[in-house]
């Protein structure tokens, strides 16, 4: 068994210190007038939250809300993992890996490992309870960044299940959206899929009918697709292509510059949840600046970036993955930037249960932590979708 050490959060007040200074001296460029959102992010909006990072952000707030949980840490694989590991006090409590993705980190479960491991101190007297392991990705957050090729879907999978071998758990759920939805996808398709005993995913694959292969949509399915096409025509989700071939060109400036990686996560956020609304109807500014906080201090833009190449290699070198056969239950955030239809996912899933929420975008358990908590507790409370 891999040794596993138990750590902390612990940022060094000097790395704070230093990230103040730079957002205060930031050079931001000539702005046009009243232009808003409308050619990316908005600069006099961008200037006041850095304002605030720089001078009334708490980060040590987010830091003890983070270190009320346990953490283990891990060399697998030659990498660097973090993990929450929250035991649940209920001997019924099923284990269950919580995975994140981009442009989000670990904190879109800040507000739910409590209530999944132990809903009985959280209001919920009673409710199915998790042995929560939520881990950073590796490149990803308090997991540091990888130095080396390969670290694809498929590999994180298994260095994902080593960890929870490690941590006593032979069988075990999994749930989670975007990266997420495709790591814990690909583990289902590997020789370790016997390790899951069922998934839940906000954001599942899919696949579209063959040509002239019928298919009847709802009304929902049918606005879901045309807002995936409008997002890509907007250039919505340019940042698969940049991350897919130019990760290195982009995050040398973000990772030098702390204004630069907000201006480009707040951006994300915003397109992925209130699309062309204000991106503070999803996500407050605390939630905003402490997810770019620990893109900058655990220096991990480039890395997590350098995923989308990873994944690109994978997807060509096997272009027609497995049928999952695993259970996968599937919860549907109305705002999030991709939905397929239900359809498209059972060409590639075995879809036992499918819900469209009433509320939240692309970082569900992040904007929504009841809504997520409450549908995982749904989808997963006997161990099974």
């Amino acid at each position: 068994m891999m040794p596993l050490r138990p750590t902390r959060i612990d940022v060094d007040p000097a790395v704070i210190e230093d990230l103040r200074a730079r957002v205060l001296s930031t050079r931001w460029p000539a702005d046009y007038d009243d232009v808003g959102w409308s050619i990316g992010t908005d600069l006099a909006y961008a200037r006041d939250l850095a304002h605030e990072w720089a001078t009334t952000f708490d980060w040590y707030e987010v830091q003890e809300r983070f270190n009320a949980f346990d953490q283990v840490e891990a060399t697998i694989d030659g990498q660097r993992i973090h993990a929450f590991h929250q035991r649940s006090p209920r001997a019924d409590a099923t284990p269950l890996l919580l995975v994140h993705g981009w442009p989000g980190s670990v904190i879109e479960f800040i507000d739910c490992i409590g209530p999944l491991s132990d809903p009985d101190a959280h209001g919920a007297v009673g409710a199915p309870a998790f042995h929560v392991v939520c881990p950073s990705i590796p490149g990803y957050g308090f997991s540091g960044p990888t130095t080396h090729e390969g670290w694809n879907g498929r590999r994180i999978s298994r260095a994902l299940d080593d960890l929870m071998q490690a941590l006593g758990y032979p069988s075990y759920a999994g749930a989670g959206g975007d990266w997420g939805a495709n790591i814990l996808t690909d583990l289902a398709r590997s020789d370790r899929q016997g390790s899951l005993t069922t998934l839940h995913l906000t954001m599942p694959t899919g696949l579209p009918p063959a040509p002239g292969e019928g298919e009847v949509l709802t009304e929902f399915e049918r606005d879901s697709l045309a807002h995936w096409a409008q997002a890509n025509a907007a250039g919505r989700v340019e940042h698969v292509a940049i991350n897919s071939h130019r990760p290195h060109t982009y995050a040398v400036a973000m990772n030098d510059s702390p204004a630069g990686l907000l201006t480009w996560l707040v951006d994300m956020c915003r397109s992925f949840t209130v699309y062309e609304g204000e991106v503070e109807e999803a996500l407050t500014r605390n939630q905003l600046l402490a997810n770019a906080t620990i893109y900058w201090v655990t220096g991990t833009i480039a890395s997590a970036m350098r995923l989308y190449v990873e994944h690109a290699r994978q997807k060509a070198a096997d272009p027609n993955p497995a049928f999952v056969t695993v259970p996968v239950s599937v919860s549907i955030f109305p705002n999030d930037i991709r939905r397929w239809p239900r359809s498209w996912a059972e060409r590639c899933l075995t879809i036992t249960d499918w819900e469209v929420l009433p509320a939240g975008g692309h970082f569900g358990s992040w904007e929504q932590p009841a809504l997520f908590i409450d549908a995982v507790r749904r989808a997963l409370a006997d161990g099974r979708a």
